[in-house]
């Protein structure tokens, strides 16, 4: 039974029924905890303010609350979860005005980034440190990641049918849940359900290794095994020690490929298409720095050119 809201109700009670109504079952379960932590800050930073109180100057100084915790981006994410909310209740009448109008976004200077991917020159060591056996495991996961640059759940979820080994692509339409261990699921969204093309020495090296593997089962995961993001990401970061190297995550493997292929001058677009990115805003955002350095790169070439017109 939803309960009947109007503007004497408390703000984050309106929250809390609107994500009900508009985000349940709607929404990824990863997503839908982005909304309930926003939740449980609304009840932290407004615990007394109705719905019919918040103002542009109140809303400003919500944002200017959370801000002073969390970076730049943090509050900005903040805003967008909160501010559909909020137009839906203009449209109620609930609220006056729209008090997002115009919101300065504030935050934390971001802290100092972990190295995000590795050069060319630093995976090919990485590879070629790896000690890989005629069987399955999970060094020839890594190899597997940084050649496509996949997702974490989405090559935890390959089975022998995804390969097709006579046209060199292999076929991602499903995740695995190895945070609760319930098995497959589906892509995180629409654009990542693709085919992604694989290299003549990939394509030799796995049909070798699911050669006789069942059709149907996850060519990584045992039977009831319970699989760990941490478990791969020490054996990365063994591995990116021994040869001095910057550790890096499995996720950090996803961000290398992608580097490596825009730097190649790989356009934007296929890109984003072989991460599985939902726009190339996404892949553009981020991946700002790199696509700003070539572009650089570009505007000395062009300054070469025009040079020896003369």
């Amino acid at each position: 039974m939803l309960q009947t809201i109007t503007q004497d109700s408390l703000f984050h009670e309106y929250y809390a029924q609107w994500i009900k109504v508009y985000k349940e079952g709607a929404i990824r379960e990863v997503t839908m905890n982005k909304y309930l932590m926003t939740h449980k800050w609304l009840k932290k930073l407004i615990p007394d303010m109705k719905v019919g109180d918040m103002t542009r100057i109140t809303y400003q100084q919500l944002l200017n609350d959370y801000a002073e915790t969390h970076e730049r981006q943090t509050t900005m994410d903040f805003h967008h979860q909160i501010k559909c909310a909020i137009l839906d209740a203009v449209d109620e009448g609930l609220i006056a005005r729209d008090p997002t109008r115009k919101a300065i976004i504030k935050g934390k200077p971001p802290r100092d980034k972990k190295t995000k991917f590795l050069n060319q020159f630093e995976l090919h060591t990485m590879l070629n440190h790896l000690e890989l056996k005629p069987e399955i495991s999970w060094e020839w996961f890594i190899v597997l990641v940084a050649k496509t640059g996949m997702r974490f759940s989405e090559a935890l979820a390959l089975t022998p049918k995804d390969f097709d080994f006579p046209h060199q692509t292999l076929s991602i339409s499903k995740t695995w849940d190895y945070k609760k261990g319930t098995g497959f699921l589906p892509t995180k969204n629409r654009s990542s359900v693709r085919k992604i093309q694989m290299d003549w020495q990939t394509v030799i090296q796995f049909s070798g290794l699911v050669k006789g593997l069942p059709e149907d089962k996850p060519i990584f995961v045992k039977e009831g095994q319970k699989v760990y993001n941490s478990t791969i990401n020490d054996i990365l970061e063994r591995h990116c020690q021994s040869i001095g190297v910057p550790v890096i995550s499995i996720h950090g493997l996803r961000h290398t490929h992608a580097s490596l292929l825009l730097f190649a001058g790989v356009s934007i677009a296929s890109v984003a298409r072989r991460l599985g990115h939902a726009s190339m805003t996404t892949t553009q955002k981020t991946y700002l720095h790199i696509i700003q350095e070539l572009e650089n790169k570009d505007i000395d070439l062009v300054m070469r050119s025009l040079s020896e017109l003369n």
